[in-house]
């Protein structure tokens, strides 16, 4: 498939000799809604060039770093804090630089950087502040070092990000405006959080959440045309959106196989229904239009009470891995590195939030799934654990897993705010 077109917006090109500019007054700063404009034409927006950062030093981090001795993990691996980062959630690391950026469920996204390559950030940034967000949870890379953010009902790109994050005012793009995402008579604070990936078909997937528990019957067909129980796809500018999967409750974590091209996603199970009961859900989808089951099925094969006596649809593709029931798998991420023993090379790290709805907490920690040579999962075992306390205190709660250019691993904690850096080095 041809490569979608850039988002970048084209400078116009200098002449040999530009007339001088005629004097102008100092630029006032804009008005938050002409901000994306402005970007979008390479113009200041008179924004402060005094930027928030986060102290990366001090009884936090101290108190962070002692937290991690609780922390278990096979033979030969460490863990250390790489950067305290508020409310951390999807990671993308920068394909030219490292640089690591950070979504929220909040307002803003964060830069983090290690100039210094000792693995440890020494800055933490507010990424991008003169343009207003709200829930900018999914960031993503394009091979050729565009950022996406996903927010809860807009698409933004950043042509150069790596390279314009010094200062406030950074190049931006509309892929999807305001209000286009999804309808905004959908907006909910619930199941909110997006999550993007680019595909080897250089398209632009995100995942949409349904904003229910189990939605009513009449909201399906709505939800099936725009995606909202799904994964949808588009070209890099927005163009050609299409529905790639459907019958998916939450999904909040997806990535390609680098192998076979395929995609996989975790998808969180329907809350009320007992403490065992439903399965977590890591998905494969081999190809588009696949259906992948809610809300006739809960997770896994538990059908839905609400859509007991319905007919689900024809082929329906169960999960790959059915995980412990609300440990709330989000981000997961193929292991592409050589640091980490064979064992691990080509398998799938996945970041379990941890459970609310259940007597006795689940969760909280990182799995790894084996992919086998035919393609399919293997058996998911636990790989780091011990941010659940044994009496069941949450001491952090992992988000995402994202993969440093030595072939280390990052885990981002919502909960304590941190991101954190699993190495190996040997038994």
């Amino acid at each position: 498939m041809a490569q979608a077109s850039s988002p970048t917006p084209t400078p116009p090109a200098p002449s040999a000799a530009p007339a001088p500019a005629p004097a102008a007054a100092p630029t006032a700063q804009a008005a938050p809604g002409d901000n994306l404009q402005r970007l979008e034409g390479f113009r200041s927006t008179g924004a402060s060039l005094t930027m928030e950062t986060v102290p990366q030093t001090g009884a936090r981090a101290d108190a962070l770093r002692s937290n991690l001795k609780n922390i278990k993990l096979p033979p030969g691996f460490k863990i250390d804090l790489y950067a305290v980062v508020p409310d951390a959630r999807h990671m993308a690391v920068g394909p030219s630089t490292g640089i690591v950026y950070v979504g929220t469920r909040k307002t803003k996204v964060w830069a983090v950087t290690d100039r210094t390559k000792t693995r440890v950030a020494d800055e933490v940034k507010v990424f991008s502040p003169s343009i207003p967000m709200r829930v900018p949870n999914g960031v993503c890379f394009s091979p050729d070092g565009v950022l996406y953010v996903v927010e809860h009902n807009r698409v933004l790109a950043f042509p150069a990000a790596e390279f314009f994050y010094e200062g406030p005012d950074v190049a931006a793009a509309q892929v999807v405006p305001q209000g286009q995402l999804i309808p905004t008579t959908e907006e909910s604070f619930n199941h909110g959080a997006r999550t993007c990936r680019i595909g080897p078909d250089n398209k632009l997937y995100i995942t949409l959440g349904n904003p229910f528990n189990v939605p009513a019957k009449e909201k399906l067909a709505l939800y099936g045309k725009t995606g909202m129980m799904g994964i949808i796809r588009m070209n890099q500018d927005g163009k050609n959106r299409e529905v790639f999967a459907q019958g998916v409750r939450n999904s909040v974590g997806m990535d390609f196989n680098p192998k076979d091209k395929t995609l996989w996603f975790t998808d969180n199970q329907v809350d009320g229904m007992g403490d065992d009961t439903p399965p977590g859900e890591l998905n494969r989808a081999a190809k588009a239009g696949e259906n992948f089951g809610f809300p006739y099925y809960g997770g896994g094969h538990v059908r839905t009470v609400e859509y007991k006596n319905d007919t689900p649809p024809a082929n329906v593709v169960f999960p790959e891995v059915e995980f412990a029931a609300h440990a709330a798998d989000l981000g997961m991420n193929f292991y592409r590195g050589n640091m980490f023993p064979a064992k691990y090379h080509g398998g799938i790290f996945v970041a379990e939030h941890g459970s609310w709805n259940r007597t006795t907490p689940i969760g909280a920690r990182v799995m790894f799934v084996p992919v086998q040579a035919n393609g399919h999962a293997g058996k998911a075992e636990v790989f780091a654990d011990g941010w659940l306390t044994k009496s069941n205190e949450y001491m952090g709660r992992p988000v995402d897993v994202a993969q440093l250019p030595d072939g280390s691993l990052l885990v981002s904690d919502d909960y304590a705010g941190a991101i954190y850096r699993i190495s190996y080095a040997g038994q």
